[in-house]
């Protein structure tokens, strides 16, 4: 199948071939028949794609303060091949279709197949020939509604949302400055709400269209007898309510509205303009100013739009799904005209010429509709296009041959390229849950293959090793049926999130006999760390470690705040650094014991603020400070470990302080280094002359226990001890020769 991608970094728009998107719970597969472009969204993201790398900054300054908040943490090195991931990928394009449901999967049961649907949301309705939806971003198209009608759905919601956020009664008056697609559906609905309404825009031919539709004037607003027209047409007092829909750089919209509105009046801004409000003439009318977000109530929330879970009625009369509804409804019932709205339909095989026209300003007319062939290829695998195939790195003989399962910014940027740059290793196979971020994958580091079918991958023979960069629920799940498949496993941390997920790790390691896994516990790999834990190897006596992390807030809405579902960050993160402890020490540990460091306000909150304390069978312990509300500027990480004389403090992984006596000693390596590339080079060996992983079994299953255990002891208020988690998984992995027993 096809699917239209766009590089930012380069802005070329191209129609990639790509595997058929993966079938999840709460959600149908559709097979696209018509499309529609944005020429606001869109055109503004292909102008934005040719940019150079200024402009871009220019043009997302909230990008730009992301990126120095970064570098400030993670260091400059890290920081850019983040960025320079993100900008070199490939993003999809498109939010609103119309097709016919091909797949239903559980808990969507309400849509058949063969079902004429409307589909929405940026991600998911894409131009694609077929296409992965949640439920509640799909909704039955009414008998009789043509389906190149019915793909403008999403953008009828978005009017429909801006109509509601106005509150107008019946006899006010509305003025829609900004007559493109969006305008004229909004001069459709406040008609058909019986709301007498003026348009404004800078082109005749649109003014004209919003005439036709009903409006009682529309105007250029540079004409001189504007506000003559206005007075006459709102009896004198001003407009009711001004819903901005225009675009751009100019101020003039929010300037208008003001000189129009009556006193008292309301604004509702639709589009993406500038508001440089002045704020005398606001003051002085006391205007209300409002913001339409999108759809409707449930944009944004995961909970909504991925998880299927509705608001009730009663609550929420209008969500973005029912405002697409009665988007339809109206459609279905002639009260909305999408006839006069589309300026051509265009064959989907001409996509990339139709967006070099967006780009260049020649694609006229208000909706350009894609029409897609039927019939498509429904393939989960595909090879590395010829074109790019030739240049795939078969490796040296004896290579590891490696298979990928999730392909997020972490793995691409903290993974891959060291193991793309590896002699000893052949990229086999690539599988993630969307068909465009594998063929990403493949096109930046050559895999072999690539596709959504990761049991596919596992069964395949000529992959020796896997590994995992899923979504933090899916690694328990992933790992057994990898380790039963016989393959070796990488991981990324955490192991599992629940005792449950870990029991299901150590039946397959026990049934399957197969011992060969690895968390992605990378900061033991850290040249600083190596250098730091060789002071301590010859001790005698304990070792006390205080490690200080600030994690810093996570943007909202970001997949790591979904506890209910991935278990919660502190879970998902701090094997990291309780496994420096255990490298440390060289020991067992014992028991752990967390207090939350102020009254939980939420779930959330009880795991983002928190002192963790371990103790070994050694007697070391260690004291973990975990945070999130510090100063935006604090270096993430500060370790310092105490013992046999000697002090080290790590910090950032970028400068180590030795402290011996009435000696000091620093070392600085001028960036962050946390260990990636070692860690990738052993497990590659391992994987070469078929050895267990660096890390023990034994390890692993200690850190994940002591992970959970602080989770257990801060919502007890009581110390968790190791040896009860240890018999609740029915005698654990196999004791490491010599080593110590709880």
């Amino acid at each position: 199948m096809r699917q239209i991608s766009q590089n930012y970094r380069t802005g070329e728009i191209r129609l990639e071939e790509v595997s058929l998107p993966l079938l999840k719970r709460g959600g149908v597969l559709v097979q696209t028949h018509y499309s529609v472009i944005s020429t606001g969204t869109e055109g503004m993201k292909a102008r934005e794609g040719k940019m150079s790398y200024v402009g871009k900054a220019k043009a997302r300054p909230d990008q730009v303060k992301k990126v120095l908040q970064s570098v400030q943490q993670q260091g400059v090195a890290a920081t850019y091949q983040k960025v320079m991931n993100r900008l070199d990928s490939l993003t999809p394009l498109g939010y609103s279709l119309a097709g016919t449901v091909v797949a239903v999967g559980a808990g969507a049961d309400e849509f058949t197949v063969g079902q004429r649907v409307a589909c929405a949301g940026a991600g998911y309705a894409n131009h694609a020939e077929i296409n992965f939806v949640p439920k509640n971003l799909v909704v039955p198209v009414p008998e009789g509604v043509a389906m190149e009608h019915a793909a403008f759905t999403t953008i009828g919601a978005i009017a429909m949302q801006g109509f509601r956020q106005a509150e107008m009664q019946l006899g006010e008056t509305a003025c829609v400055i900004g007559l493109g697609l969006l305008g004229q559906l909004l001069v459709q609905l406040l008609r058909a709400a019986g709301i007498q309404v003026i348009g404004i825009d800078l082109i005749e031919e649109r003014c004209r269209l919003a005439e036709r539709f009903g409006a009682g004037g529309a105007l250029r607003p540079d004409e001189p007898g504007l506000l003559l027209a206005i007075n006459r047409l709102t009896g004198g007092i001003g407009v009711d309510c001004t819903l901005i829909a225009a675009g751009g750089e100019s101020n003039g919209p929010a300037e208008l509205a003001v000189e129009i509105a009556r006193d008292r009046g309301r604004i509702v801004d639709i589009g993406k303009t500038r508001l440089d409000l002045p704020w005398n003439a606001y003051y002085e009318k006391e205007l209300d100013l409002r913001f339409s977000r999108s759809y409707g109530p449930g944009r944004y929330d995961t909970n909504y739009e991925e998880r299927g879970i509705d608001y009730p009625v009663g609550y929420v009369r209008w969500t973005e799904r029912r405002n697409m509804q009665a988007f339809l409804k109206l459609v279905s019932e002639r009260r909305v005209d999408l006839a006069p709205v589309i300026a051509g339909i265009r064959p989907f095989s001409e996509a990339e010429t139709v967006y070099e026209e967006l780009s260049e300003g020649k694609l006229s007319g208000l909706g350009v509709v894609f029409c897609h062939a039927q019939g498509v290829d429904q393939v989960r695998r595909l090879p590395l296009p010829p074109r790019e195939a030739a240049r795939v790195r078969k490796g040296v003989e004896g290579s590891a041959q490696i298979g990928l399962i999730g392909a997020g910014n972490y793995a691409s940027t903290m993974l891959l390229p060291h193991l793309a740059a590896n002699p000893g290793v052949c990229l086999r196979e690539v599988a993630t849950a969307t068909s465009l971020s594998a063929r990403n994958a493949a096109r930046k580091f050559k895999f072999e293959r690539y596709g959504t079918d990761h049991r596919a991958l596992l069964a395949a023979p000529d992959v020796d090793a896997v590994i995992i960069a899923t979504h933090h629920a899916t690694h328990a799940p992933m790992v057994a049926e990898a380790l039963r498949a016989g393959k070796a496993v990488h991981v990324e941390k955490p192991l599992a999130i629940d005792l449950e997920g870990l029991m299901e790790v150590w039946t397959a390691v026990r049934e399957s006999r197969n011992e060969r896994v690895m968390v992605g516990f990378n900061r033991r790999f850290a040249p600083l760390v190596r250098e730091a834990a060789a002071y301590f190897r010859r001790r005698s006596g304990p070792l006390a470690m205080s490690y200080r992390v600030h994690a810093g807030r996570l943007d909202h809405g970001s997949w790591y705040l979904d506890s209910a579902e991935q278990g919660s960050r502190f879970v998902g993160e701090a094997g990291h650094f309780l496994d420096l402890f255990a490298y440390f020490t060289g020991a067992r540990p014992v028991s752990v014991m967390a207090r939350a460091l102020r009254p939980a306000q939420s779930a959330a909150d009880d795991q983002e603020n928190l002192s963790v304390l371990v103790e070994y069978n050694d007697g070391s312990v260690g004291t973990l400070l975990y945070l999130t509300q510090g100063g935006a500027k604090v270096p993430k990480e500060l370790l310092e470990v105490f013992g046999e004389g000697r002090t080290v403090q790590l910090h950032n992984f970028e400068c180590l302080r030795i402290f011996e006596g009435s000696r000091e000693r620093k070392r600085s390596i001028g960036a962050v280094d946390k260990g990636q590339k070692d860690e990738m080079a052993e497990f590659v060996t391992a994987v070469r002359l078929g050895r267990t992983p660096p890390i023990t079994l034994e390890c692993l299953f200690d850190t994940t226990l002591v992970t959970l255990g602080a989770a257990e002891s801060m919502r007890r208020g009581v110390p968790v001890y190791l040896a009860d988690y240890w018999e609740a998984l029915d005698g654990g992995p196999p004791r490491a020769q010599g080593s110590s027993t709880l």
